[in-house]
């Protein structure tokens, strides 16, 4: 009985795959989206990978001196989380001078943070390059406004933008400061990892995401000079440069608006490079429920739209960014991104719609293989040439099966967060700051 069983799943699979390949509609549809954004993408990154690699074996081992840097805190409703990130900041091994600058934004009603940084800069040991300042914002405004402030205030030839929630591996530091010998290099982008990786099947699934898509994927596109963003959790870049641009701007998705605005100056500068560096490493906090992470991408998605297609659109020429640089933002930040989610999800439909339900069963167990090799490609070159630590990412083999079906889940999700900030424009009600900062600014 089921031999029988397995036989009748087989041959139906079997009709169902000779339909598929005599179903011209069906393979117009599907083999653009794979062949003209899906494989090409994985090519500019894996060949980005190699070259990257390469490239280290060149890298001097340490730079010629230390320049002062300035560790922006920003801070709101940590309370005693935040000594974590400031114990890592100050125990760093990097030999020059370090400012902590721990900005508590709404102060007046976020003490037990205020009070939890107060404490720490109290009993602080000693260091003759190690400096600690407390700046309360009494009046909440947001991450934009805190950044600033602390901008305002800070000394280091170098800045650190980092999230009051996040710690540092203690090499991170020397690490990211090693671009900057680099006089074309006016920023670079660190690299984060799931913290709470074991918590839920939402976390280990973003801890995949974030070595794929994050770590390996930006290593792969630095190689090239082709970073897409620079992440608001851990982002370096030279004070004067950031100075020079006006700092962080408001609105929101902060961190993808300032890499486009510093973008917009690649062609005034003989050489310009955005690096990323895979082994300067921050660890977050990722949401531990699929409710919290729908939540999250819902504006973070939706923010992708906002910003490309509304706030930075008139800036998005080859004339600012070079060629390379513009044509890869219409590939991957515009089409990938964008318009692929809502291509995907129509697909899907109409493949509902037109076809019987067992041929569109087929389907997508074939793009689930097709995208588990993909992933599974990646994940091996994650390993042997970008994890700083291999032998912990290699116990996440195990989860690799469900990646791709947890990455169909959330380009699913991606549509409805794109149609969401198109008809609702939910980036003004964006939690990163007060809904009063958020209308005051430039309605776009």
């Amino acid at each position: 009985m089921l031999m029988d069983g397995l036989w009748q799943i087989t041959q139906l699979f079997l009709e169902t795959l000779i339909i598929f390949g005599t179903a011209w509609d069906v393979l117009i549809g599907f083999a653009p989206m794979l062949l003209a954004v899906e494989l090409p993408l994985l090519l500019i990154v894996f060949t980005g990978i190699i070259r990257w690699a390469f490239l280290q074996t060149q890298q001097p081992a340490q730079i010629p001196r230390y320049p002062s840097v300035s560790c922006i805190c920003t801070c709101y409703s940590e309370g005693e989380g935040v000594n974590g990130t400031f114990l890592s900041v100050l125990e760093q091994t990097y030999p020059g001078q370090i400012e902590i600058i721990a900005v508590i934004d709404g102060a007046s009603k976020n003490m037990d943070t205020f009070q939890a940084a107060r404490r720490f800069r109290d009993r602080m040991p000693s260091k003759f390059n190690r400096k600690f300042t407390l700046l309360p914002k009494w009046q909440r405004g947001g991450r934009v406004s805190a950044l600033n402030s602390g901008l305002s205030v800070a000394t280091g030839e170098i800045i650190m933008a980092l999230d009051g929630d996040t710690s540092f591996d203690n090499d991170m530091v020397g690490r990211a400061i090693l671009h900057f010998s680099d006089p074309a290099v006016p920023a670079v982008a660190g690299s984060l990892r799931v913290r709470n990786l074991n918590r839920s099947l939402a976390t280990r699934m973003q801890g995949l995401e974030y070595i794929l898509s994050l770590q390996s994927g930006k290593t792969g596109l630095s190689a090239w000079n082709l970073v897409n963003n620079i992440s608001g959790a851990f982002g370096i870049f030279r004070r004067s440069f950031l100075r020079k641009i006006g700092g962080w701007n408001t609105h929101t998705a902060e961190d993808l608006d300032l890499t486009m605005r510093i973008r917009a100056y690649a062609t005034r500068y003989n050489n310009f490079h955005l690096p990323f560096e895979p082994h300067s490493v921050g660890h977050t906090d990722a949401p531990e429920s699929y409710r919290e992470l729908f939540q999250q991408r819902l504006r973070w998605d939706g923010d992708l739209l906002f910003i490309y297609l509304r706030k930075h659109w008139p800036s998005m020429t080859p004339k600012l960014m070079g060629w390379r640089a513009y044509l890869f933002i219409l590939l991957y930040g515009i089409l990938q991104n964008i318009l692929m989610p809502l291509l995907v999800t129509g697909y899907t439909l109409w493949l509902f719609f037109n076809y019987p339900p067992a041929f569109v069963i087929v389907v997508n167990i074939l793009l689930y293989f097709l995208y588990l090799i993909l992933s599974t490609i990646m994940y091996i070159t994650h390993l042997l040439l970008v994890s700083e630590r291999p032998a912990d990412d290699l116990k996440m083999a195990v989860w690799l099966p469900l990646y791709p079906l947890h990455s169909m889940l959330m380009r699913y999700w991606s549509a409805f967060a794109i149609l969401n900030e198109i008809f609702l424009r939910t980036h003004e009600e964006t939690g990163m700051a007060p809904w009063w900062v958020i209308r005051k600014g430039t309605r776009f």
